[in-house]
């Protein structure tokens, strides 16, 4: 298993030792980062220091370097947002921080996103994602969005507010295979049932997988509103998607 001095960036090692403190997730954070390149380590300090300029010139300089879109995607911007992720789900950053990392993932996407649709690469899968009705909470929403997205699946983003007949209609239009609800306030998260049981009346819970999230949700609460799985981050978010799809975490 590599340790964290396998990690050669010296900005990352930091920033793991002084945010990230659940064990499993040190070990993903450890895993992601030492099999990335000296230089794709540099992609993701710059994401996680919320420097677009510079995310924009180190994928730039990947790509004439020969470096494949999928690798820098993988292993600078996403892993860098992972650990935006768990900073910002344990409140060591907040909103206006994460929002410059989403504009420096945002960067550097810019150039990897049309290498990826001319490949023809088939989208892992559908998702339709929402906040639930009453709640107007989208940050964690968006960086889930962000890194499903970057990690190859089709993104339908209803937005905040969401009703259960709004999340029915995207079903129907959209035929999505999984189903992702946010909410951030304990009042709103009793609407997360609601919307699984209108899925039930109209006969649809069949067709998708629905999965929870918000700061407030565990896994507990998921089971008993019926959801198929709890993403307690962004990262966490992706592998239960992949996994409820059958694909691989």
């Amino acid at each position: 298993m590599p340790e964290l001095s396998d990690v050669g960036n010296e900005f990352i090692r930091g920033e793991i030792e002084q945010f990230v403190a659940r064990p499993d997730e040190i070990e993903r954070m450890i895993t992601l980062f030492s099999r990335a390149s000296p230089a794709l380590q540099d992609v993701a300090a710059a994401l996680i220091d919320g420097d677009d300029e510079a995310v924009d010139t180190l994928t730039r300089a990947q790509l004439e370097a020969g470096v494949t879109a999928l690798e820098i995607m993988d292993d600078g911007l996403i892993a860098g947002m992972a650990l935006v992720g768990i900073k910002f789900r344990e409140n060591f950053i907040f909103v206006p921080e994460v929002l410059a990392c989403a504009r420096a993932m945002k960067a550097g996407m810019a150039h990897i996103e049309p290498i990826l649709s001319a490949s023809g690469i088939d989208p892992v899968g559908k998702v339709v994602m929402g906040t639930v009705k009453g709640d107007l909470h989208d940050i964690g929403k968006n960086l889930v969005i962000m890194m499903l997205r970057g990690s190859g699946f089709e993104v339908v983003d209803l937005g905040v507010d969401v009703s259960p007949d709004d999340f029915i209609a995207a079903i129907e239009d959209h035929k999505p295979s999984v189903v992702g609800m946010s909410a951030l306030l304990t009042t709103t998260m009793p609407n997360m049932g609601k919307t699984i049981d209108a899925f039930v009346d109209e006969g649809l819970r069949d067709r998708v997988k629905v999965m929870l999230g918000g700061a407030p949700v565990t896994q507990e609460f998921a089971e008993d509103m019926g959801a198929d799985g709890y993403g307690k981050d962004a990262m966490a978010a992706v592998s239960l998607a992949k996994g409820l799809l059958g694909v691989g975490a």
